[in-house]
Parts: structure tokens; sequence; C-alpha cells
């Protein structure tokens, strides 16, 4: 997949994805078919990354310049994307308004089972992945580092050249599948009706900062 194939199939992607959302959403007050909703966003998702890997083959440097996202993704983005550790600023800011907007209910011992009403082996596990997360996070951080401070090697031989863009995809791919793994290994010990909150918190963040940036980049002055 070229980049140019990305940016035209990251359009539908996105469009896509707001309708899943939009699914996930009115799913969020029903019981019925939330599993299988929840099935479908992750597929997406991995549809996303599959996409990009191969369109980071063809060209990383472009992929890493990242021109389908708006200037203001671009600000935020660690390595062509989010930090995977923004899932849980995410988890922990939710679970705390919405234990908040139920404390009453919560200190007469009833439970609620959405993100405020999480279990503290939930709150073990998330911490613990949090730590990992963390852990790879900064190596990979590390490792792109280290590919820049090398920038010489790029006026050597063609094939030390091949070879530092070969690293570049590994990096971006290391990456990018990261920030899968920490999505599914956060869907996969919360219940469905806190998975869907947990999705549609990140996905309003998203959609939300993706249109603050469209409206920046469409009011500019042009330099």
């Amino acid at each position: 997949m070229t980049t140019t194939t990305f940016t035209q199939f990251y359009e539908s992607w996105y469009s896509q994805f707001k309708n899943l959302i939009n699914q996930l959403t009115i799913s969020s007050s029903q019981t019925q078919n939330s599993e299988e909703l929840i099935l479908k966003v992750m597929s997406h998702y991995e549809d996303y990354y599959n996409a990009k890997s191969m369109a980071a083959e063809k060209d990383p440097l472009h992929v890493l310049s990242s021109p389908w996202a708006t200037s203001l993704e671009r600000s935020l983005h660690w390595i062509a994307g989010w930090r995977p550790t923004t899932a849980f600023h995410l988890i922990y800011t939710e679970s705390s308004l919405l234990f908040e907007s139920h404390i009453v209910d919560i200190l007469r011992g009833f439970t609620t089972g959405d993100l405020g009403d999480l279990s503290p082996n939930q709150f073990r596990r998330v911490s613990d992945l949090q730590c990992d997360t963390v852990k790879e996070e900064n190596a990979i951080t590390e490792e792109l580092s280290e590919w820049q401070d090398s920038a010489s090697d790029m006026m050597g031989l063609e094939s030390d050249v091949n070879n530092k863009i070969e690293r570049l995809v590994s990096i971006i791919k290391k990456a990018d599948n990261l920030r899968l793994r920490t999505l599914r290994s956060m869907v996969e010990f919360l219940s469905p009706q806190q998975a869907i909150e947990f999705l549609i918190a990140s996905a309003e963040l998203t959609v939300g900062i993706r249109g603050w940036g469209l409206n920046h980049d469409r009011s500019r002055p042009r330099i």
C-alpha cells in the first residue's frame, strides 16, 4: 500500500470508525450485541494498523510525517500516533469522574458496573499493564532517539542508508504494535459495559482532537 493510498484508506476508515462509535454509544444503554460491537471496533483498529504497517514498509519517512493527520494531531503524536500510556490517563480520569457521580450509591453498597466501579483486581491489572507499557514506550523512544542521533550514517553507502530505513520501519511497527496491544489488554480485563465506555471515551478524544485540528487548519493563514 502506498502512502497516498493509505491517506485515502484513512479517510474511509475514519468515517466507518465514527459510525461504529455511534453504534457503541447506542449500545451503551442496552445489553444487546455489546460484545459483538466491541469485537467489530477492535477489528477496525486492527485493519488500520495492518494497512499502516504496509504503508510504512513502502515509505516509513512519509508515514512518520503523518500527512493524513491535522497539524494539532501531529503536534501530539508519538511516532506517528498516540502514546500508549494515554490509555491509562483516560481510564483513570473516566473512572474517577464516574465514581464521584455515583459515590452515594457506592457507599450504600450498590454496584454500577461501569468504569467508576472497577474492582481492586482490575485496578491492579491496570497498574501492572501501565508499568509494562511505560517500559516498552520508553525503550522504543530511546531506539528512535538513537536512530536520529546516527543521522550521519545517511552520508554513507547506500546499503547503510537502506539498513537505517529498515530500522525506522521496525520502530514504527513496534510503536503501533504497542498501541494495539495496550487497547486489546485494556478491553480484555474490563466488563463489556466498561469496555464500551472506555472505547467511547477514547474515540471521543480522537474525534474531538481531529475536529479541533481540522477547524484550525482551515482557519489558519497560509504562509
